[in-house]
């Protein structure tokens, strides 16, 4: 058979039919014929992603084909949602109209700032944000805004109250000091992050800037039911991990942050959601690039932004918006951790030593009863197609992040296995 041309882009699906009734018979390996049509390599393995993404790239319904995909409990970059990734995919060459991939065209051209407008009033809508705050997608991380906030909301004189309950606020106190007076208002350090500060033990400054709070911490599994009061000082929220996992009165805070790569996209985007008055903190003496009064009226294009970030951030919000919004997605979540928790609960080989009233939707550590077991039990979970479940160092153990993209279904499969691995080494 003459090998054929090359397939061009938009004529893929033209040929999905064919490529289908040819690999419905494949088993392990492409046959002659099908390595001819497609040019493609014919020691490539059918059960990877290699076959159908590389040599067809395009292909609608990919996932009709076996993959290798694991199910991913990583605490970020985290997983996911597999309908976005098939998407960027297929988009990756030919972004919509514009004859080139999204990161090749410029960010203040028209198709991108159409993006940048749409992925801002999808966010709004999610979130219910009232007028009176701005939307910013800034590069960087969330660690590099535990500086940058004391910059633009505080002065050097100025006393801010941080209510630690975990690793990542004491990463906070720590980078805001040279900017600010950080003071330790509150921490549960004396339960080894095992609780929520007591509201009633908290030492707040009425005149601080402002009050700084984690409310999902991502290594030792603790997040706030609810939020907290302040009076009427600015409640600022590192929400890295917990954004966008249910409903939330946005109008309650001065300032809300987060790191994309957990419920919004990829690594190195932040989203920054201010309240106007607190714009107008923002001093002259620090650097534009450093200033969110600057970024506000820039509309987050005062240099060039993490372009492909901020097109998967859109991905998400859409996907997000099909899957009933936060309200539905809060509910999924809720089901996911129940399930969880409750499959360590009835068990007596593992733990989690949270208090119930503030365990974390979103990470789930666990610990096995032997931590020599710890390293078997990570290799059976690999070979088992479960993947991203080692604890973080500080603590070791287990930990199981079970983000908006992971299924129900995904959770089912690691307690199944985890009720067969306690079985055959309890």
């Amino acid at each position: 058979m003459a090998a054929l041309q090359p397939v061009p882009a938009k004529q893929c699906r033209l040929h999905a039919t064919r490529l289908r009734r040819m690999a419905a018979s494949v088993t392990t390996s492409i046959p002659n014929e099908l390595a001819d049509m497609l040019q493609c390599d014919i020691s490539l393995p059918f059960g990877t992603l290699g076959f159908v993404h590389r040599c067809f790239p395009l292909l609608e319904d990919a996932r009709e084909f076996p993959v290798t995909r694991a199910y991913n409990f990583s605490a970020g970059p985290a997983a996911l949602p597999e309908q976005v990734l098939i998407q960027a995919r297929e988009e990756m060459l030919e972004w919509g109209n514009a004859r080139a991939s999204v990161m090749e065209i410029s960010h203040r051209g028209r198709a991108f700032m159409a993006l940048a407008s749409e992925s801002e009033q999808d966010l709004r809508q999610l979130m219910t944000i009232p007028s009176n705050y701005r939307v910013l997608f800034l590069q960087g991380g969330a660690t590099q805004h535990f500086a940058q906030i004391p910059m633009n909301i505080a002065r050097p004189d100025q006393v801010a109250d941080y209510i630690v309950s975990g690793a990542w606020g004491e990463k906070a106190v720590t980078e805001a000091n040279p900017y600010v007076q950080a003071k330790i208002a509150a921490s549960s350090l004396d339960s080894v992050y095992t609780r929520i500060p007591p509201r009633a033990d908290w030492d707040l400054d009425p005149n601080a800037a402002y009050v700084h709070y984690t409310p999902n911490e991502t290594i030792h599994g603790v997040e706030f039911q609810e939020v907290p009061e302040v009076g009427d000082v600015a409640l600022v929220a590192d929400m890295s991990s917990d954004i966008l996992s249910r409903p939330l009165d946005v109008s309650k805070f001065g300032l809300i942050y987060a790191g994309a790569q957990k419920n919004i996209g990829a690594s190195g985007l932040v989203i920054l959601i201010v309240r106007d008055d607190l714009l107008e903190r923002c001093p002259g003496n620090i650097a534009r690039i450093f200033n969110y009064a600057d970024h506000a009226a820039n509309h987050s294009l005062l240099n060039t932004p993490n372009t492909y970030g901020w097109y998967l951030a859109s991905l998400v919000f859409k996907w997000l918006r099909s899957q009933g919004g936060v309200e539905a997605i809060g509910e999924r979540n809720r089901a996911k951790a129940a399930r969880l928790y409750a499959a360590i609960d009835s068990s007596d080989f593992y733990t989690n030593p949270v208090a119930v009233e503030a365990r974390s939707w979103m990470n789930v550590p666990f610990f096995l009863p032997r931590a020599e077991l710890d390293s078997m039990f990570l290799e059976e979970a690999d070979a088992n197609n479960l993947i991203g479940l080692k604890g973080h160092k500080l603590l070791g153990g287990m930990r199981a992040s079970i983000y908006n993209a992971t299924s129900l279904s995904a959770v089912e499969v690691l307690i199944d296995f985890m009720r067969d691995f306690a079985r055959r080494h309890g």
